[in-house]
């Protein structure tokens, strides 16, 4: 073969290698390009379909305000919702597909103490910050993880502010009335601690109770221990169903409850009877400052509805997320989670968020309400 010929063909091999370097070239700068201005991913885990209570909403509203104020450094906020169901099963199976979508910055859940605490591990080893709205179970950020936090204060806060307040009531024996799970045990467990601290004996502890008979005898110890007060870490609607039940009984005593009793079911299962009911929550909507009457306002001008705490949270969950990101100039889970950890007195619409090293938000969050004429009344 002359050289001429192949000369020829190595000329041709040059150019043919030139321009796949210059097509892989573009497609690179391309990719790089969409990388660079590309979403801020968010991601939310709730039991949308069954336990929403506004949460979506109060998460859509501060994605779409960022969005519509220009973003976050020039990008926007991506939001990927993904029911869990409420359950372990479907909060684990969240969790990993959570891992699969690209560039994740955080998601925001779950909903449940039980299910986050199970969730946590998969999005501590994938490197996905973890931030919950709503649960309060201590375990949840014992583990030393690197990338799980809350918004919301732990049950230990919400226990310790509820005793002090029954205990300054002049309550001394009181029965606790609790879910037997991570959330229900956890409240239960610091609430004994804490009422134990301010003077208070806990004569009975109980988690289940089959009918009005069995509940009629299991209050007669009560009775003859001479209790004045109850504490309940329960759930809805079981929560108001015990008030509903005391009453049918005949028992007339104050009953104190946490986080998860914060809503309307409340009266509407339990009625009257849950009249004078104390609730140690997050998020007080009659709150002077000037963020929760913006808050509010836009909220019921978009939806039609006041917001509920789970807006509230779900929306400080994406402020916060959001301040993080802006502040480090980078969506890294890394450098988010290391960021949200300087965190001290940010303001938000649900309260003073303030983040430990462990993840725990200890800022000024609690507020105590009873129920009063059908309406919840902040105490303080």
């Amino acid at each position: 073969m002359s050289k001429g010929h192949w000369a020829k063909i190595w000329g041709i091999g040059i150019l043919l290698t030139g321009v796949l370097l210059i097509v892989i070239f573009v497609l690179h700068t391309g990719y790089s390009n969409k990388k660079e201005r590309g979403d801020i991913v968010i991601g939310a885990a709730w039991p949308f379909s069954s336990q929403n209570e506004l949460f979506k909403e109060g998460v859509e509203l501060a994605v779409d305000q960022i969005n519509a104020g220009g973003g976050i450094n020039g990008h926007k906020v991506l939001l990927v919702e993904k029911d869990d169901k409420g359950t372990v099963t479907g909060g684990m199976n969240v969790a990993q597909s959570f891992t699969k979508v690209p560039n994740l910055t955080a998601v925001i859940g779950h909903r449940f103490s039980y299910i986050s605490i199970a969730a946590s591990y998969i999005y501590e080893k994938a490197g996905i910050v973890m931030l919950s709205p709503t649960s309060t179970a201590p375990e949840l950020t014992k583990k030393g993880y690197k990338y799980i936090f809350r918004d919301i204060p732990s049950d230990n806060e919400i226990a310790r502010q509820l005793a002090l307040y029954a205990a300054g009531l002049g309550h001394r024996h009181m029965v606790i009335y609790y879910a037997d799970d991570s959330y229900g045990i956890g409240l239960a467990n610091s609430f004994e601690d804490y009422a134990r601290k301010a003077g208070i004996e806990i004569v009975d502890r109980f988690s289940y109770y089959a009918d009005l008979r069995d509940l009629d005898r299991i209050s007669a110890t009560w009775k003859a221990l001479d209790y004045d007060g109850v504490f309940m870490a329960q759930y809805m609607p079981d929560g108001a169903q015990f008030i509903a039940d005391t009453a049918k009984l005949g028992i007339s005593v104050p009953v104190f409850a946490g986080d998860a009793m914060d809503t309307p079911q409340l009266y509407r299962i339990a009625g009257n009877a849950a009249e004078g009911t104390v609730i140690g929550t997050i998020f007080n909507p009659q709150d002077p400052r000037q963020a929760v009457k913006s808050f509010i306002n836009n909220f019921y001008s978009k939806y039609g509805k006041m917001p509920t705490q789970y807006a509230a949270q779900g929306y400080d969950a994406v402020n916060l997320l959001a301040k993080a990101v802006k502040e480090t100039g980078s969506a890294s889970p890394s450098a988010v989670a290391q960021k949200l950890r300087t965190f001290k007195d940010v303001s938000g619409v649900a309260g003073i968020h303030t983040f430990a090293d462990n993840g725990d938000d200890i800022g000024k969050l609690v507020v105590l309400k009873t129920l009063k004429n059908e309406q919840f009344v902040y105490i303080h």
